[in-house]
């Protein structure tokens, strides 16, 4: 049976900010953003061709052109396709810068766990993100054709951000100290099962020849562990910021430029991460909250009476939650230990 519309026949439809697949992208625009992207990468690469140890003043130097960078991009799209735009380009990318520096306990991890030289690990970083990169282009474009044809999908991507949450808030409060057994994680096991690996580094090599048949170094390995986290990274990654916009330009935009600027943010604050010990908490908080604007979204497609959440909402519950995470993070750091324990 075929039921033909009229050009003013009235259909029921969903929030645009969510539902809306148009892009503001035309193909010049997502040729010179890849372009761009690549560029970018490049230069990193040439950056760190010689293994050195980062000083804190050249870090700095690339993460304040890092953050400059999104934040005038930001402007140009505000400029040019108006405040709605604009204001959920900002809010996916403080959802993704935030996430990217929680992913950066993970690195420290596994970069320690490694023993990876200093000079070294800007290299092991930069492969990272460029893994990165490629896996959330793919749950992009996945998520984005997923939207288009299911109508479960927001639901699905809500229930992925909720149980995430309740991972992260359990995490949070665990008391025990985060540690990492490189002979524990299945990649490695997988790995090690497949190619024999060197007991030390090459420098910059991933292989070496050794008793005539090629050996996997162990900066390969900890390569090979880094882009195996970029797949778990990705799976809550990418529906949070599909919880903003549904725009695949924008979800790209906003990952890419949060990915970028990894490598030179881990050495500024290498240091400092420590001191964030509440945003865990509010990391829970953030995904919960999107989860739900999720789940809300899919039932009023529904149910139309379901409320839903605006993105400008959405921008300032993300705000305000970094904003008391952070405080209340270096006020507990400040306290002596026994102390820090009973306010966390």
């Amino acid at each position: 049976m075929t039921i033909a519309f009229s050009p003013h026949t009235a259909l029921p439809t969903a929030p645009s900010d969510l539902t809306d697949l148009a892009s503001i992208a035309t193909p010049t625009l997502w040729a010179v953003t890849i372009a761009v992207t690549v560029a970018l990468f490049v230069a990193d690469f040439v950056v760190t061709r010689k293994p050195h140890e980062v000083a804190f003043r050249e870090a700095l130097g690339w993460s304040a052109f890092y953050i400059a960078l999104p934040l005038v991009f930001g402007a140009w799209v505000w400029a040019a396709h108006g405040s709605g735009v604009g204001v959920k380009y900002y809010t996916g990318y403080l959802v993704e810068k935030s996430l990217s520096v929680d992913n950066l306990f993970v690195f420290i991890l596994i970069l320690g766990a490694f023993a990876v030289p200093r000079a070294l690990q800007q290299r092991v970083l930069l492969i990272g993100v460029a893994g990165a990169l490629v896996l959330r282009g793919i749950f992009i474009a996945v998520g984005a054709q997923m939207i288009a044809s299911f109508d479960w999908t927001f639901l699905l991507f809500g229930a992925i951000l909720l149980l995430t949450a309740v991972k992260v808030y359990r995490d949070a409060r665990s008391t025990e100290e985060a540690h990492v057994n490189p002979a524990t994680m299945p990649v490695v096991r997988l790995v090690r099962r497949l190619w024999p690996v060197t007991g030390e580094y090459h420098g910059t090599r991933v292989t070496v020849r050794q008793v005539g048949r090629r050996a996997l170094t162990p900066l390969g390995l900890v390569m090979v562990t880094i882009i195996g986290t970029d797949i778990v990274f990705a799976i809550d990654s990418v529906p949070a910021v599909y919880g903003i916009t549904a725009d695949p330009y924008l979800v790209f935009a906003t990952n890419a430029f949060a990915l970028l600027g990894l490598r030179a943010l881990y050495f500024v604050l290498e240091g400092a991460l420590s001191k964030l010990v509440h945003l865990g908490y509010g990391l829970a908080i953030i995904l919960g909250f999107i989860g739900v604007k999720l789940v809300l979204h899919w039932a009023h497609g529904i149910w139309p009476a379901t409320p839903t959440i605006p993105t400008l909402w959405s921008l300032a519950v993300i705000v305000a939650v970094l904003a008391v995470t952070t405080v209340t993070s270096l006020r507990a750091s400040a306290l002596p230990d026994g102390a820090r324990g009973d306010a966390s």
